[in-house]
């Protein structure tokens, strides 16, 4: 049962735990500067340049996805901010014109290039891989301090683990700026706060969290976890930090109870079939905000 657990469930959990507070981190201050939609937008374009990535290379490498990914991301941000200034419309319409765009050109891409011999394709896109992140070479929980058989873990682990922690490092260095820019960025300005290059700073870290993340648990819960832990959280708390805090801790339970429920859920209830990983992940986090939303003490606030 041991070895069954370290190989097959716990690099899934991890890795779905890190996605989930890395988007769900910088989510917060994303939602009190009502740029939420950006989350969206970036787990939405990058498939693109993922493509065009994996046309080039011929491979799914990591360095060319991340590369085709961040490239794709850059792209769509000069493009927002054109549309918008250009086209004199708000942020939220420029974002869904540039992100619906991306994300169907992408789609169309996939069809068009030759990628049976790996998996690479629209499911893959939205749902992502989680389920197959298995770690062949564990032989139980002794392999936890096997440096050989750590050497064989899935390489989406070592990874989102190293984008969390950019991400929390980012976040305690610039904590005190990240506050005031995020609940008055004039009086931020006021203070000689460099709040245009702070906000490029924390869009390109969500950028990151979800390239990094894309491979592994696909856009479903790319877009979930920028949001649905943010959002509960502020309609639980009014102080910043405690909001942070809790909504990393919703974020990293809707991932284990969400991976536990696609995989035992239905044999609970005497079906034997199991569902995606991603898909519940994103609805169990859906599922904690709506009780936020009802039971929360700041509900109020929301109109």
């Amino acid at each position: 049962m041991g070895f069954e657990f370290v190989s097959l469930s716990l690099p899934p959990l991890v890795i779905g735990v890190c996605v989930a507070i890395a988007c769900a981190v910088p989510g917060n201050f994303l939602l009190l500067r009502r740029q939420a939609l950006i989350g969206d937008a970036i787990s939405h374009v990058v498939l693109p340049g993922i493509v065009l990535a994996f046309v080039v290379a011929g491979s799914l490498s990591s360095v060319a996805m991340m590369i085709g990914a961040a490239v794709a991301a850059v792209f769509s941000m000069v493009a927002i901010e054109l549309i918008r200034r250009f086209g004199r419309i708000e942020p939220g319409a420029a974002m869904g014109v540039v992100f619906t765009t991306m994300f169907a050109a992408g789609v169309l891409l996939l069809e068009q290039s030759d990628t049976d011999g790996v998996h690479l394709d629209v499911e893959h896109a939205l749902f992502g891989n989680l389920e197959g992140l298995i770690w062949f070479d564990a032989l139980g929980w002794a392999s936890l301090l096997d440096p050989v058989a750590l050497a064989g873990l899935p390489v989406e682990l070592p990874r989102m683990f190293a984008v969390l922690v950019i991400i929390v490092v980012f976040t305690v260095v610039y904590w005190r700026p990240l506050a005031v820019m995020s609940f008055d960025e004039g009086f931020a300005q006021a203070l000689g706060l460099r709040t245009q290059a702070l906000g490029m700073m924390l869009v390109i870290l969500s950028a990151l969290a979800a390239v990094a993340a894309f491979d592994a648990v696909g856009s479903i819960i790319v877009i979930a976890m920028f949001i649905c832990p943010p959002a509960a959280a502020r309609l639980l708390t009014n102080q910043l930090g405690r909001q942070v805090w809790l909504s990393a801790l919703l974020a990293a339970i809707s991932a284990i109870i969400g991976y536990v429920l696609a995989g035992y859920g239905l044999g609970w209830l005497g079906y034997g079939a199991s569902v995606s990983a991603a898909g519940m992940i994103a609805t169990v986090s859906g599922v904690i905000l709506a009780i936020a939303a009802v039971c929360g003490p700041h509900r109020r606030r929301v109109s």
